[in-house]
């Protein structure tokens, strides 16, 4: 079973939250969120309510200050558990929206989208298998977008508001 405690303050300080499903408006139960310490299952929290805004991962393990959870501010208001995955992985990139132009498969992890797509853009990708994550920047790093398997024809349909992706990785779960 998965839980994860939001904390209002730093270093798991003040009023804090516990929860362990899904929850699309956390205002209710706290003002801001500086902490964060995830004892069972994997995560994603949502800067907006409704599972919008911007989007961040979370494994088990502790988040003494926003920062650590790559969080471009305290606000956290919605919440999402993802199950666990054991199975295989594939998804196709498309240089064009709806699934068009220039395509390529990937089974694995990569940290540099323009050296091995030669594009900059994606515009639109199926992922056929597992959980992925989307990074703006090489490397894993800047914001971060969710996906579940499933079409997605433009990239504003995994939230990102321009088609630049740096990076992506399988989303493994160790249970």
């Amino acid at each position: 079973m998965g839980k994860i405690i939001f904390y209002e303050g730093r270093n798991f300080q003040g009023r804090h939250w516990e929860c362990n499903s899904d929850c699309m408006d956390t205002f209710r139960h706290f003002n801001c969120c500086n902490s964060i310490r995830v004892s069972g299952g994997h995560w994603v929290a949502y800067e907006k309510p409704y599972y919008m805004g911007y989007q961040y991962i979370l494994s088990p393990g502790d988040y003494p200050d926003y920062r650590c959870w790559m969080g471009f501010n305290n606000c956290v208001r919605s919440c999402q558990m993802f199950p666990p995955y054991r199975g295989s992985y594939k998804m196709r990139i498309y240089n064009r929206p709806d699934m068009t132009g220039h395509t390529m498969e990937f089974m694995d992890d990569c940290p540099n989208v323009h050296e091995r797509f030669r594009f900059r853009d994606i515009y639109s990708c199926n992922i056929m298998e597992g959980y992925w994550i989307f990074y703006e920047h090489p490397n894993y790093r800047g914001r971060q977008y969710f996906l579940r398997p499933g079409e997605y024809r433009a990239c504003g349909d995994w939230g990102c508001h321009n088609p630049m992706v740096g990076s992506f990785r399988r989303m493994r779960t160790m249970m």
